[in-house]
């Protein structure tokens, strides 16, 4: 992401979607241990619950700590948020390590408006993956590096407003900010997320995920 920034969110959602993506059946079958008998609904509500205040917390830790930072804290919250949908995903059944996984997660991000243009920006983030044998002359310095990094992170974290992100910088102001912004982002996040995966998939569509009740799923 720091070699090719203007591809940042493509790149982690195809990371979160194969690294992440076959763990959440594990994190559902836990969850549901501990929750016997809850249905979809209540087990997505204390997953938005968690990931919630995992965002609310990083954005109060990593708010005073200048532009690396800022850049860092959005980073950790759209990783975070991955991981929020993919779970929320396998609970209403469909398969968390499935590629169309990412391209949901683009859209729900508000990166790409339609599925269309995220699939072929995902595509071409997949045939950029080299990008890092640039030479070093033709990289970009590192503070506008940053700067265009923390922007495309911030639109995928949904944090629309530049100014929200860097406004951390400001002494005080910072971690009331980062965690009000964080926090309330990812709570926006998840509602979408719900509505999507709580839609019967329509004919045509790859079929949910079907968990065992035992052992999870292998990949």
């Amino acid at each position: 992401m720091r070699a090719d920034p203007e591809y940042a969110p493509e790149y982690l959602a195809i990371e979160a979607v194969t690294r992440i993506g076959p763990k959440m059946v594990v994190e559902l079958q836990k969850l549901r241990a501990m929750n016997p008998g809850a249905p979809p609904d209540a087990l997505a509500s204390m997953v938005v619950y968690r990931y919630t205040n995992h965002a609310r917390l990083s954005g109060a830790v990593s708010g005073a700590v200048g532009l690396a930072g800022a850049v860092l804290d959005v980073g950790v919250l759209a990783w975070t948020q991955a991981k929020m949908v993919l779970l929320i995903a396998v609970i209403y059944g469909r398969d968390p390590a499935d590629p169309e996984r990412a391209i949901e997660l683009l859209v729900l991000q508000g990166v790409h408006k339609y599925t269309d243009t995220a699939r072929a920006a995902l595509q071409v983030a997949r045939g950029r993956q080299g990008i890092e044998t640039l030479l070093p002359d033709k990289r970009r310095p590192l503070n506008q590096m940053l700067m265009r990094l923390g922007l495309k992170l911030a639109q995928m974290a949904g944090i629309k407003a530049a100014k929200r992100i860097f406004a951390k910088l400001v002494p005080g102001a910072a971690i009331i900010l980062g965690s009000f912004a964080n926090a309330g982002a990812t709570k926006a996040l998840a509602q979408k997320a719900m509505a999507l995966y709580s839609r019967p998939q329509l004919p045509g569509q790859r079929p949910p995920l079907q968990l065992p009740s035992g052992e999870p799923r292998k990949y």
